[in-house]
């Protein structure tokens, strides 16, 4: 069992940290209301029932997990509700994926009305927003949706959560320059700060774009690997429901149109129908996706985009190679990379030591697109892996260790 010392960080980390918050999403504070009421098994499974991991700590992190949620929706009531998943999604909307004109017309009858129209050209897709009849709540609209317009597709505007952990400040000695690479590689996350040589950075959300710590962790973390054009979707800003799929969405159809070859995504929600069809999508155009499994714990519900098919699906370890103990689970594990006692940028641009699944991304998106650059990237990478525990892939570290030495340490 690992020592109580580090549950307590992985606590405060999860409950509020003034810098790099593991689950950093915007709010506005409001007066102390009711506890919100939580679905009874948000996990659909016991943790007794999972084998090989810290009871103790998968039954914290998955407190930890519940905490967090309660007290987005506590701060939020006019802007977030449970979805019909029990997952934080946007209040009183709902997606409604490429409509044929009579079921568009069956919703409006039903009472649901068109808030926006929306063509993703570099994906193929096209998104209405509705927003759901007075008085109704998220999951009852759900239903109501799938009744009066069977057999379209239908998604809550779902909440999506950074991956990282808590960073303290540090000093970092010179290191030899990485390999340059190429390929350009898409961020969607928050914005890095202003001294990050990026290439471009977009707003998706309210006041966006704004340099935060994470995404300016992410982005240091490409260009110490070695990326020479990274773009960067902020779908956070300053925006109470930051983060939304719709957001999302619209970062991945940015990039993809935009030549990004491979997107790093840090983050992690719940399984949206409509994400999953712009990362089908996406993926269709020959971008690789790369995502974390999350730092809610083993316990905790897969994470996603990382679950989604053929996105590669990254955890983390540290310096002591082993699995980190707040990684979550994806429904694949794809590689490992480092993700604890390294140091990235800050949004003032100083180094600081992080920790979270957050920071093996963008590490794992460097080696893809160097390997895009020479053909079958797959085979390279599985390649360039380094075997850790049972022979062979496995559930904690999957096919391997990437970029043991990209990152800096000290």
């Amino acid at each position: 069992m690992r020592p109580a010392p580090l549950l307590f960080a992985l606590a405060a980390a999860a409950l509020g940290m003034p810098a790099m918050a593991q689950f950093a999403v915007p709010g506005v504070s409001l007066p102390q209301v009711p506890p919100v009421a939580l679905p009874d098994n948000p996990i659909g499974r016991a943790i007794g029932d999972l084998p090989d991991i810290d009871l103790t700590a998968a039954q914290r992190l998955l407190d930890l997990r519940n905490d967090r949620i309660e007290r987005l929706l506590r701060r939020n009531r006019d802007t977030v509700e449970l979805d019909a998943q029990g997952a934080p999604a946007r209040r009183g909307e709902l997606l409604l994926l490429d409509p044929s004109p009579a079921a568009l017309a069956a919703v409006q009858a039903a009472g649901f009305t068109v808030a926006e129209r929306e063509q993703f050209g570099s994906l193929g897709l096209s998104v209405v927003r509705l927003q759901v009849p007075r008085g109704t709540r998220l999951a009852q609209a759900q239903a109501l949706l799938a009744r009066v317009a069977s057999g379209a597709e239908i998604a809550p505007d779902s909440l999506h959560f950074q991956t990282g952990g808590a960073a303290l400040p540090a000093l970092a000695t010179s290191t030899a320059a990485a390999s340059p690479i190429a390929t350009a590689v898409g961020v969607i996350d928050g914005a890095p700060g202003p001294s990050q040589p990026v290439t471009a950075v977009r707003g998706f959300a309210q006041g966006a774009p704004v340099a935060s710590d994470h995404g300016s962790a992410v982005a240091s973390l490409l260009t110490g690997a070695g990326v020479r054009d990274v773009r960067v979707a902020d779908i956070y800003g300053r925006d109470p429901v930051g983060g939304n799929a719709l957001a999302l969405i619209r970062a991945l159809d940015w990039l993809t149109g935009g030549g990004a070859r491979v997107i790093s995504i840090s983050l992690g929600g719940p399984g949206n129908s409509a994400v999953g069809r712009a990362i089908a999508a996406a993926q269709g155009k020959g971008v690789v996706v790369v995502a974390a499994v999350g730092n809610d714990g083993p316990a905790a519900p897969p994470a996603y985009p990382a679950s989604y098919p053929g996105v590669v699906a990254v955890t983390a370890i540290d310096a002591r190679g082993r699995a980190l103990i707040e990684a979550g689970r994806a429904l694949h594990l794809d590689y490992a990379a480092p993700g604890a006692d390294i140091l990235a940028r800050n949004k003032g641009g100083n180094w600081s030591r992080v920790r979270g699944t957050s920071f093996a991304v963008p590490l794992v998106a460097a080696r893809a697109a160097a390997a895009l650059e020479r053909g079958n990237w797959r085979a390279t990478l599985d390649r360039e892996a380094e075997d850790l525990g049972p022979r062979g892939p496995d559930p904690q570290f999957g096919r391997g260790l990437l970029c043991r030495a990209c990152a800096r340490t000290r």
